[in-house]
């Protein structure tokens, strides 16, 4: 039957500060004896290496953390708690002591090239904010839990790209989630999936954001005319639609106040000139008919 995997505990460490107390009287004591050579005896031999001993013990035990610090204790390759108190502290001095970091620190993914979900190669990176949680999985549940932290950063990026396109495709609903146009969903997906990757190294995600993403080199071309070929249809749209609304506004109008009165092939000739100002790109020439209407 397997051992269950270590959980981190709470061991409780004493003051060093009264530990380096006894130790300096331990000191002074060897120092008293050797002065009074009461060493020479063997009764003063004796209690000089028991002092002595007790005092080299004393030392041994002495450690020091500071905050966001914390040091995992050992006994003989056993392990027997985590220490996070800040300052000089002491423990038992056969305790092996391995001082772990609990700051939060910075990993820069590198970029990657990998396929969104329609197989499209892209490039993209992230910036990932992590700190050790559990300090008793960080060091028995993994080898090196740093290396572990960007070997699964890398893999939930390339898994994350193959989730979501890219941006929106012509057919598709535009609700979706897709990489460029969803950037706080992305980055909460992200963060969950490196979070369940990041578990059983004990590390905790605080953020997660991609830092950097486009299409690569050898489609990039291609999709930037896409796009702005799908740009151009959007701006014409909604140009012939402003065209169609303005010539219906100037016909209501003529009508209505009774200006001029033009039948629907007058009006099909006004409202073909009217579109062709409105919706053309370059400046019209006008031409002035000093003819009648109907010549």
């Amino acid at each position: 039957m397997s051992k269950p995997s270590p959980v981190e505990r709470a061991l409780p460490s004493s003051n060093g500060y009264a530990m380096v107390g006894a130790g300096i009287a331990g000191v002074a004591a060897l120092v008293a004896l050797a002065l009074t050579r009461a060493i020479a005896s063997p009764a003063g031999l004796t209690a000089a290496i028991v002092i002595g001993i007790a005092t080299v013990l004393t030392f041994a035990g002495l450690y020091m953390l500071q905050p966001n610090e914390s040091a995992i204790l050992l006994l003989f390759g056993e392990y027997r708690g985590t220490d996070r108190s800040e300052g000089l502290r002491w423990v038992n001095p056969f305790y092996t002591k391995r001082r772990l970091s609990l700051r939060a620190r910075n990993l820069d993914a590198p970029t990657l090239k990998v396929n969104d979900k329609r197989g499209n190669p892209v490039e993209i990176s992230a910036a990932v904010v992590w700190r050790v949680r559990d300090t008793a999985k960080a060091v028995f549940e993994v080898d090196d839990f740093e290396r572990y932290v960007r070997v699964q950063a890398d893999a939930a990026l390339r898994h994350l790209a193959s989730r979501y396109n890219y941006d929106e495709g012509e057919f598709e609903d535009p609700a979706e989630v897709t990489l460029r146009g969803s950037l706080e969903a992305v980055a909460e997906a992200l963060k969950q999936e490196l979070q369940a990757r990041f578990a059983e190294a004990g590390v905790e995600v605080l953020d997660a954001k991609l830092t950097h993403l486009a299409y690569a080199p050898e489609i990039a071309q291609v999709m930037l005319r896409r796009q702005q070929a799908e740009a151009i249809i959007s701006a014409r749209t909604k140009i012939v639609h402003g065209a169609v609304s303005m010539v219906e506004a100037a016909l209501r109008g003529l009508s209505e106040r009774e200006i001029v009165h033009l039948d629907d092939e007058r009006k099909a000739a006004m409202v073909s000139n009217l579109l062709v100002v409105l919706c053309s790109d370059r400046d019209t020439q006008p031409i002035v008919n000093a003819g009648t209407l109907y010549t």
